[in-house]
C-alpha cells in the first residue's frame, strides 16, 4: 500500500509538471514566435519481489516479479514547426519562412536567437533593436554599400546617407564660343552670380579684384584692361584668389572653374580689355557685291561674271568654293539671292523696288539655315539691271577663306549665375520616409539623398534546433546539444528568406493542447484517488489490531 502510494504521488507530480508546460503553451498561444514545448512520461525504478528463473525439463521457467513505484518526466521536447504568419503592415516587421533565427543581444553582451521579429530603429544610436531593445545583429553598411558581403553578428548601425552637394553650374553661349563656369565645393551648394567688367583703375597694379555685396551671392569680378592672360588656367586662378581675398577667406562655394570651347586663348595671350569686350561676336568683316559687268574688280577680291568677292574674308567657318544664285520671284515680287559656300547655303530676298532705285549702295543680309548670327553675309548689290543681267545662273564666283573670330570674347555682356547646387546636409534615421527588409535581410531606405542599402540582417542555424534552450521573451540560447551557430544570408545556403511586414504566430495547437489538458488532469485525479484508495487501505489494516 504504501508503495501505491508513492506511485500515486510521482504520477501526479509527473502530470502536474505536464498541466505545467501545457498551461504554458496556452498562455503563449498568442505570443509571436512562440515554441510549445511537449512532456513525455517514463516509469520509474522498481522493487524485484521475485526474480527470474530458467525453465527445465520438468519445469518451466518463472518470471520475474517487479513493483513499480510511479511515472516520472522523461523529457520536455521543444516543438520547432513553424507556424503561420500574419501581415503586420509594418515595415520593420520580418518573419523568417524556414529555418534560421534572427540574432540579438543584449546590452551585456550575452547572444540569443529568435523568431520573434518585431523590430524597430533606436534615434539616438540609430542601431536596430528588436522589442525588447536589444540589438538585432548582422552586417552594417556604409555610404550605402554593406561592409561585406559574408554574413556578420556585429551590431546593425543604421547610418543614413547624407545629402551629397551638387556643384554650381552655369552654361552660356558667347560669341560662337561655350563659356562654363563650375563651383568645386563639394559639401556646399554654390549659388551664386559673376558680373564682369574691364577698369583701367585696379590698384597697385593687379591684374583682378573683386567686389561683393556682402552675402557672397554676387560677385563682380573687374579685369584689368592692360593686363595680359597666358592661358585660362592663369585667368580662373587669379579670379579664385581676388574672390578669397575680398571674401576674407575662401568662399563658400570653394574655386571656380572657366572654360571656354573653343579655347580662346589657342592663339596667344588675351587682355582684360579682349575679354570683356562686348564685341565678341564680331568676325572681320567681309561681303560678296554684285557689280556691272565689266567693272575692274581685281583690286579688291575675284570677279567672275559679275559678281566679286571684296574686302578681308568672309563671315563664316570654313573653306571652300562659293556659288552664287540669282532667281526672279514673283511672291514677292524681286529675286531670290543664294550663296552656297562649302555645301552651306545662305539665303535672302532683294524686293524689285529697292533694286529699282539702287545706286549700289543697297544690301541684304544672307543668313545660314540655322540663322547663326556669326555667319551672316552682307550682299551688296548695283541696280535692277546688272541683277536682270547675271540672273537665273549659278556661278562659281571664287574661293572663300574662313575670316578669324575677334579674340574679343565679350564676358561683360551679362550676369552668370551659378545654379543647381546643393549643400552637403548629414541625415539620420529621422530622415528616413521609407524603409523596407528584402528577403535576403538587405534594409533598404529612402530619404531625400535617395534609396541607399542601411544594412542587411543575418540569420543563424542550428544542426539540432531542437536543441536550444528557452530562457525566456521568446529567446532561445545555443547548447552543447544545438550545435554552435552557422551564419548565413536569409534564403541562401538553406535558410529561411524573410517576409517584410509579417511575424510568425505562435506554433501552440489549442485543440492538441486542451484534449492533452483532459488526459492530463484525468491522470492526475486517477493517481489522488490512488493515494485515497490507499490510505483507506491503511486505515482499515490499522483498525484490525483494536
Amino acid at each position: 500500500m504504501v508503495r501505491s502510494m508513492y506511485a500515486g504521488v510521482a504520477g501526479m507530480r509527473a502530470n502536474q509538471t505536464r498541466m505545467d508546460i501545457i498551461g504554458n503553451n496556452i498562455a503563449n498561444a498568442n505570443t509571436y514566435g512562440f515554441k510549445s514545448s511537449r512532456a513525455t512520461f517514463r516509469d520509474m525504478y522498481y522493487q524485484q519481489i521475485r526474480g527470474a528463473s530458467g525453465g527445465s525439463a520438468n519445469r518451466g521457467g518463472i518470471n520475474p516479479s517487479m513493483v513499480g513505484y510511479g511515472s516520472q518526466i522523461s523529457s520536455i521536447d521543444l516543438m520547432m514547426t513553424q507556424s503561420s504568419f500574419t501581415s503586420t503592415g509594418n515595415p520593420l516587421d520580418v518573419a523568417i519562412a524556414g529555418e534560421g533565427f534572427l540574432q540579438v543581444m543584449d546590452p551585456d553582451g550575452n547572444i540569443y536567437y529568435t523568431k520573434a521579429g518585431m523590430l524597430d530603429i533606436d534615434p539616438s544610436t540609430g542601431a536596430l533593436i528588436d522589442s525588447n531593445g536589444n540589438f538585432v545583429l548582422g552586417t552594417s553598411a556604409t555610404d550605402g554599400k554593406l561592409d561585406s558581403t559574408e554574413p556578420g553578428s556585429s551590431k546593425i548601425l543604421i547610418q543614413v546617407a547624407p545629402i551629397q552637394a551638387s556643384v554650381g553650374k552655369v552654361e552660356a553661349e558667347i560669341g560662337g564660343k561655350k563659356l562654363s563656369i563650375t563651383s568645386t565645393n563639394q559639401n556646399k551648394a554654390a549659388n551664386v552670380s559673376f558680373t564682369f567688367s574691364k577698369t583701367t583703375s585696379i590698384p597697385d597694379g593687379k591684374d583682378v579684384v573683386a567686389v561683393m555685396d556682402g552675402t557672397s551671392s554676387s560677385i563682380n569680378i573687374q579685369l584689368n584692361a592692360n593686363s595680359s592672360f597666358a592661358d585660362m588656367a592663369e585667368l580662373q586662378k587669379k579670379i579664385n584668389e581676388a574672390i578669397t581675398a575680398a571674401n576674407g577667406g575662401a568662399h563658400p562655394g570653394g574655386d571656380f572653374t572657366f572654360e571656354m570651347q573653343p579655347d580662346p586663348f589657342a592663339n596667344g595671350p588675351l587682355t582684360g580689355a579682349q575679354i570683356i569686350d562686348t564685341a565678341a561676336a564680331d568676325y572681320d568683316g567681309g561681303k560678296i557685291e554684285l557689280v556691272p559687268p565689266g567693272t575692274d574688280v581685281s583690286k579688291d577680291g575675284s570677279f567672275l561674271g559679275g559678281f566679286k568677292i571684296a574686302g578681308t574674308g568672309l563671315m563664316f567657318s570654313g573653306a571652300g568654293d562659293v556659288q552664287v544664285e540669282v532667281k526672279s520671284s514673283t511672291n514677292p515680287k524681286g529675286y531670290n539671292v543664294k550663296v552656297d559656300v562649302n555645301g552651306t547655303e545662305y539665303t535672302g530676298f532683294i524686293s524689285e523696288e529697292r533694286a529699282d532705285i539702287s545706286t549700289g549702295n543697297g544690301q541684304v543680309l544672307l543668313k545660314n539655315p540655322k540663322g547663326d548670327a556669326n555667319d551672316t553675309i552682307t550682299l551688296s548689290y548695283p541696280n535692277k539691271k546688272d541683277i536682270e543681267a547675271n540672273k537665273d545662273r549659278q556661278v562659281t564666283i571664287g574661293t572663300a577663306t574662313a575670316s578669324q573670330p575677334s579674340k574679343e570674347l565679350g564676358w561683360g555682356k551679362g550676369t552668370f549665375t551659378l545654379t543647381g547646387g546643393t549643400e552637403f546636409t548629414e541625415q539620420d534615421v529621422g530622415n528616413l520616409t521609407g524603409i523596407s527588409i528584402g528577403a535576403n535581410g538587405t534594409i533598404m531606405g529612402t530619404s531625400a539623398a535617395g534609396l541607399q542599402v542601411l544594412g542587411r540582417i543575418d540569420l543563424a542555424t542550428f544542426a539540432n534546433a531542437e536543441g536550444l534552450m528557452q530562457s525566456g521573451n521568446s529567446y532561445f540560447t545555443a547548447t552543447s546539444n544545438s550545435g554552435d551557430a552557422k551564419l548565413a544570408v536569409a534564403g541562401e545556403n538553406g535558410t529561411g528568406a524573410l517576409k517584410n511586414s509579417a511575424l510568425e504566430m505562435s506554433n501552440v495547437d489549442l485543440s492538441q493542447e486542451f484534449s492533452d489538458m483532459i488526459t492530463t488532469q484525468r491522470g492526475f485525479q486517477a493517481c489522488s484517488r490512488l493515494i485515497t484508495v490507499s490510505d483507506t487501505m491503511l486505515e482499515e489494516l490499522i483498525n484490525l489490531k483494536r
